[in-house]
């Protein structure tokens, strides 16, 4: 699946997740992971006098063209404000954004003031996101997605507002200043409460992406959580020559981030999952067993890795451990039963089709025991060639035993 574009269809595997999964995506629900948050104040008045105004005082841009992007007419911007310094966010950047959403028809969907983002981790949708990296500290600017880069052929639904609603194929003009930015701090110096408030965000945002079947953004998303959420700083080269050591964690604390560290793997298992990149997956999810022997849903990942895979036998060994360590879970019950039917039904498929060859094999073996007609036909030509001789020997014979007597 592209990672740059929404698929056609909601998220198709819900029944797949089980009840703890379920209610973490509802977390993950339009209004909060989205940023179409409608309890939110809309732009200011002077910000808008100031925009309304800005061509006036020789603010905006000396032409009215938007900058094309990308080149195809996708992702389209227009500065409606020069920026106050030449200063650009670039990728990992924090940035202090306020913009407003509208539809074609003006209708106003997504409205945001002064949100904090991290550029390159669609924390925003993925045309805006782009397009901040274009944008000068102070600016405003007008921004035209087109439906590739925002929500594609789903939409979103505004489940609080539903006049907020995206609907499918719908191009989004975003106007969006970009308040201030600043580099990503180092994972070292931030507290604990900070990396889990941080990790926990983006996993949800990654549940988000799930939520959409959008799998590869939901991967990258999971990814940058476990960053966060690691409990060795010295991990991944974080740890830098010459800085001062963090503060000893908590044996609290160092279970609550391993806790989440497995919710972040056994999510980023699934996604693996789903875009059929098995090692990997295999790989996440035997980091919270190798942790956490007994997690049930685990165990059920593994199962269902397997049994795409191929090996049911392996699949129905895990599914039953699972459901032996959580006897309450329906999904593991029914996936369980599935699988135990689907090898009974390889193992009758294999019955018939070695049954059907041991039969092949037993008309070959009778085939080749029946004398072929042409060699029964050579044989009476034989046999028929050695009468006539044996009887003109016995002729001969007695003619000259006849002869012998007379003389």
């Amino acid at each position: 699946m592209d990672a740059e574009k929404s698929s056609s269809s909601s998220f198709e595997d819900l029944s797949n997740l089980n009840e703890q999964e379920r209610a973490e995506l509802a977390q993950s629900s339009p209004s909060s992971a989205a940023g179409t948050s409608s309890a939110q104040p809309p732009l200011p008045e002077d910000l808008k006098k100031d925009a309304a105004s800005s061509e006036e005082e020789g603010g905006a841009a000396e032409s009215s063209d938007y900058m094309d992007i990308l080149g195809n007419g996708t992702l389209l911007k227009k500065v409606l404000r020069k920026g106050l310094t030449e200063m650009r966010p670039e990728s990992k950047d924090i940035a202090t954004i306020s913009y407003t959403g509208r539809l074609e028809d003006g209708t106003i969907v997504e409205e945001e003031h002064e949100a904090v983002v991290q550029i390159d981790d669609v924390e925003v949708v993925q045309g805006l996101d782009m397009a901040l990296k274009l944008m000068n500290e102070g600016e405003q600017a007008e921004v035209v997605v087109n439906p590739r880069f925002a929500y594609g052929e789903i939409g979103l639904k505004n489940e609080t507002d539903p006049k907020r609603s995206i609907p499918p194929n719908a191009t989004i003009t975003y106007t969006v200043e970009l308040l201030s930015t600043k580099e990503e701090s180092e994972l070292e110096s931030r507290t604990y409460t900070s990396r889990k408030e941080i990790g926990n965000k983006k996993r949800l945002r990654g549940n988000f992406w799930m939520k959409r079947q959008e799998y590869n953004l939901a991967i990258q998303s999971y990814r940058r959580a476990l960053e966060y959420l690691d409990d060795t700083v010295s991990a991944g080269g974080m740890m830098e020559s010459g800085t001062a050591p963090p503060a000893e964690l908590t044996t609290t604390e160092l279970q609550d981030l391993l806790e989440d560290r497995m919710k972040v793997y056994n999510n980023l298992a699934l996604a693996q999952l789903k875009i059929s990149a098995y090692q990997a997956a295999l790989k996440s999810v035997d980091t919270v067993l190798k942790c956490q022997p007994n997690n049930a849903k685990a165990l059920f990942r593994k199962g269902k890795i397997h049994d795409a895979q191929g090996d049911t036998k392996a699949a129905i060994a895990l599914l039953q451990k699972a459901a032996t360590v959580d006897v309450d879970d329906k999904l593991i019950q029914s996936e369980l039963s599935k699988l135990i039917l689907k090898s009974k039904r390889e193992a009758r498929n294999e019955k018939d089709l070695y049954q059907k060859m041991l039969g092949q094999a037993q008309k070959l073996e009778q085939k080749t025991k029946v004398t072929p007609p042409n060699q029964t036909t050579e044989s009476s030509k034989l046999k028929m060639w050695g009468y006539l001789v044996g009887a003109i020997l016995i002729g001969v014979a007695g003619v000259a035993i006849y002869r012998y007597n007379i003389q």
